[in-house]
Order: C-alpha cells, then structure tokens, then sequence
C-alpha cells in the first residue's frame, strides 16, 4: 500500500495582509551609520528569564552594558518588581550612572504603576519613562473589549499623569517615550492616530523630541513587511523632526536582525534590544549581531566589542542561558572551518595577506578578523573542541602559551567550573592560572628531580635511572620502556605498584628564545583511577614529558586514595 503523510492544519492560519506601499524607498537606502541603541537586558531580557537575576547580577550585566558603550539602558520595570525597584534607586543613590548615560524605565499605563515608576527614578540626572499600551486589533479585541477610542483614552490619561509628574520633577530630565505595543498587528492608521494623541499631551518638539518605539511585538510577517509598516509610518505620523523613531523588535519567525536593518534603512533612528537575543519566546533583537554586521561593512557600530568571549562568559553567568556555538560573531564554533578546503582557504588567505600592503581584511571564510573581538584563528580552533568550555582553555593560551588538547580542556574545565559555582563570580585570567598550577604544576606528590638515558641490550629499549620526590622524600627508581616516557611510567609503576598506560600525549612551544619553554600534556590511566591529565613544562621537551607523567602519576594515586 502506498504510504500517506499527513497534512499539516493550514486552514487554521491566514497570510498577513501585504503593506500598500507601491512607492517604497526603503529597498535602495544603504546603512551608513549606526541607530541609537537602547539596551533592555535589565527589563525585558530579564522578565523572559526562568530565574530572573538578582541584585547582583542586574549590577554585573549593567556594568557590562556600560563598558561595551551602551548610552540608553532600560534598567528595569520597577513598578512590576521590587528587585528592579531596588536597583534603579541603587544605581541613582550610588551614582552608578555616567553622565553621558541615560537610563530607562518601563511603565503601564497605569495611575498606581506611573506613581510607583517616578519614585523610583527621583534623583537621576536624566531619564527616559517609557509609557506602553496594547493596541492591535486582536488585543482590543481578545484582551480589552474597548474599541479604538478606549484605548486611545488609556494612552492619553498615562501620558497626562506623566507630563504633570514630570512637571514635580524639575531636577531630573524626563524623555518621553511612547510605544502602541504589539504595533505589528495594529492598523497603520490607528497606529497614527493613537501616537498623535499622544504627542497632543507631550508637545514634542525638535529641540525636546520623544521617542516614538514601533515594536514587533510579535514577528507576524516577513522582514520587508516590517520595513513597509515603518516606512509607511514616518511618512505618515506629522511632526517627524519632532520624534525620535526606534524599533523593538521580536524573533518569533527568526528574522528579527533583517527586519530590523529594514526597518532602519526605512527610516528608524532606534534600537532596543539585547546582547544575544535574549527575550520572550523566541528572544528580541540581538544587538551583538546588528552592531557587528555594520562593523563588517565598514560601519562604526557604536559600541565597542573587544573582547566577544568576556562578553558571552558575563551575558552566560548573569542569564543563565548558553550562547549557542553557532551564534553569529560570539559562538565557539562561527569561525572555525572543519574541512580540509576550507582550512586551506583560510591559510592561503592569511598567507596573501601578509604580502599586501594595506589593511583591508579578506580571508575566505572569515568575514571580520577573529583578533578584532579579542580572538584568533589559533583559539577558535581549540574552542571549536569544547561544546562551551572554550574559555578556559583561550586564557591559558593567550596569557600562558599553553594548548591545552581537548581532553584536558574538558578536565581542567570542570575545575574552575566548580569555583565558578561556588563563589559566584567570574573567574579572572589570574585565578584560571593558579587553579592551573595547583592542579597539574603543584609541589606535592611525584616530582621528577633529575634522570639519565641508559642503553638497554633488547633492541628499540631504553633504561631510565631517576630520581624522584614522593611528598618531598627523595628516592631513586629505574625502567625500561621503548623510549623515556614509556621507561618512566615502568619505573613508576615499579616503585609505586600502580598500573599506569599512558592514552594520549601532546606538546607545544610556550615561548621563543634561548630560554624557550615546552609544555607537555599527558593522559594516563591508572587501575581505580580512571583517566587523568598531567602536564609537565621544562625548557627541555623529553624533561617536560616526564614531568607530565609524574603529574599524572600523582593525580592518579591521589584519586585511588580518595584524596
């Protein structure tokens, strides 16, 4: 019988209607200049947490925020939530805020919400109050039952309380900032109609312009409808040099980045979103990725993003949520090339590079140079091994010439994992060192202290006499092996009676010079140890390798004893 595949529910749904836009300019205008950014990690990124962050997270992200240039940041909604109460008056009460930043709080329409909101920013220098209300047809509709005028109504009584607290307040400057939330499905000409009557009660002008914010709520519609919805509105609203036009865009159809550089080539001044993405359902914009496309064409993006990895390991740790390894420009794995081809591309790309005489980055595959964002081609490489735990093993080879192979960097990592978790706070390149040290380099257990290469009758055999510490008592011991590694683990194994099998073995040049360094990486496996790394580092390669295996020795004893 022929096999039947189900079809899928289709009569259920109904195309978005197309924008009557014939004239469109949008399609031909080039980005040449970044939009304002207003981060709203501290608000709607946050509200879209499973755990939502807590006072000392908030403090870590907006520090963050604030050393990548952010000058808007929307810290919190603190009518909704007294943590973001506390920390919008933390930052302001501890002059937290710099001068040329300006902070944002997010509001309700909502008398008791409005008066809860400018408690909270009493003593700021300057701040935005964002005012929202729903305004699609579907909301009136489903969620309200108003028609148009009754929202209109609740739009215009908050924006009247504001201008008159806003009034109390002469200390503080207030930007006004008005969004018909879920704007996507609203009607155009009620989306209009209802910004207009609200710029009736606010006065903009283009001295003390307001910010008029289109958010795609909910992505409903191809990237170019977005742009035609924003297009369509500058052109129509009145007083456009009066208003400050931004975008909030959404993720649901996964086309929030295009979308939104539509909808500034359309016209857009604006743009709220957040580091990587995070935010309901399918996240908001990401503002990491937006910044960096401009920057791949030449654009100054705004915001400086030097150092990718301390941004994704700060945005993981205050979140709580991975940055996938394909992310755009901050995933472990996006400039990593897996096939022959491509690494040969990369090389000769690199190769012609070096025989030019300009700046001008072009390397198949690569799009923006890795060194611009704080890595190299080296280090995603090694990254590209770790499902998430590339930045360890990237300080190690940065800052200390160590390549850790992959095993280790999995080992090492579970390491500085657990102090992770135990303290709570990042881990600096200082500590990852010494954790480092203490773990594979430390002064107890096995030490190699001296050794001599004998010749052994048996062919391809050699004998090793050296001398030990065990604890800091010093012994001599001897093997045979095919060569000194395997000649030191039967010396080992004879005095210590543990089976040890050397798995793995890597090394690499840790610096130039006369008094050039080797590092060696040892993978041993002991009788009730299981498997474990030693590493061992010596101006002299066949000396380092016998300090791996000492060092792995000794893990491997310490785990059989339960240490």
């Amino acid at each position: 019988m022929p096999h039947s595949t189900p079809s899928m529910p289709i009569h259920k749904y109904r195309p978005f209607p197309p924008i009557n836009l014939p004239d469109r300019h949008w399609p031909a205008r080039v980005i040449d200049q970044a939009p304002q950014w207003c981060s709203v990690d501290l608000r709607d990124g946050n509200q879209a947490l499973i755990e939502p962050m807590g006072a000392e997270r908030k403090r870590r992200m907006f520090e963050l925020l604030l050393s990548l240039g952010f000058k808007e940041i929307e810290v919190g909604f603190p009518a909704a939530s007294e943590t973001d109460h506390a920390f919008v008056r933390e930052i302001i009460e501890q002059d937290l805020i710099p001068d040329d930043v300006t902070i944002q709080v997010l509001t309700q329409s909502r008398a008791e919400l409005i008066d809860k909101t400018f408690e909270a920013i009493r003593g700021a220098r300057r701040a935005i109050v964002h005012l929202y209300n729903s305004t699609s047809e579907l909301q009136r509709r489903v969620v309200f039952g108003l028609d148009k005028p009754g929202i209109i109504d609740i739009a215009v009584t908050g924006a009247r309380q504001i201008r008159e607290l806003a009034a109390r307040m002469p200390e503080t400057e207030i930007v006004y900032q008005y969004s018909p939330e879920s704007f996507s499905g609203t009607e155009l000409d009620f989306a209009v109609e209802i910004c207009e009557a609200v710029m009736d009660v606010w006065r903009p002008t283009p001295d003390k312009k307001m910010i008029v914010n289109l958010p795609g709520t909910v992505e409903m519609a191809t990237a170019n409808v977005y742009a035609d919805q924003i297009e369509w509105f500058a052109r129509q609203v009145r007083d456009r040099d009066s208003l400050v036009l931004s975008l909030h865009p959404h993720n649901d159809r996964g086309t929030a980045v295009a979308a939104t550089e539509f909808g500034i080539m359309a016209g857009a001044d604006r743009v709220e979103g957040t580091l990587f993405g995070n935010g309901e359902r399918t996240g908001n914009v990401d503002i990491v990725t937006l910044a960096l496309n401009l920057f791949s064409q030449g654009v100054d993006p705004g915001l400086v993003i030097t150092d990718i990895d301390g941004v994704v390991r700060t945005s993981e740790y205050c979140t709580q949520l991975p940055v996938h390894p394909r992310h755009p420009y901050a995933g472990e794995l996006v400039f990593t090339a897996f096939s022959g081809s491509h690494q040969d591309a990369i090389k000769k790309g690199f190769e012609a590079l070096e025989k030019r005489n300009d700046e001008i980055w072009e390397v198949p595959y690569l799009p923006i140079d890795p060194k611009d964002l704080g890595r190299t081609y080296e280090a995603v490489i090694r990254v590209n091994s770790q499902s998430g735990k590339g930045g360890v093993a990237y300080v190690l080879k940065a800052d200390h010439g160590l390549d850790l192979p992959r095993g280790l960097q999995i080992e090492f990592s579970k390491v500085v994992q657990e102090v992770a978790d135990r303290t709570g706070k990042e881990i600096t390149s200082e500590t990852i060192w010494t954790l480092f040290q203490d773990t594979y380099l430390g002064g107890d257990g096995i030490r190699l202290v001296d050794y001599s290469l004998l010749p052994e009758p048996r062919a391809g055999e050699r004998r090793i006499a050296a001398t030990i510490t065990v604890d800091g008592a010093e012994r001599q011991i001897e093997g045979v092996g095919n060569g000194p590694i395997a000649a030191f683990v039967d010396a080992l194994q004879h005095d210590r009676g543990v089976a040890l099998t050397v798995l793995d073995y890597h090394e690499n040049a840790v610096s130039a010079g006369a008094d050039a360094q080797a590092a060696a990486y040892v993978q041993i496996r002991g009788d009730d140890a299981g498997t474990l790394y030693g590493v061992g580092m010596d101006s002299d390669i066949v000396t380092a390798s016998l300090k791996a295996v000492a060092s792995a020795a000794t893990r491997v004893s310490q785990k059989a004893a339960g240490k």
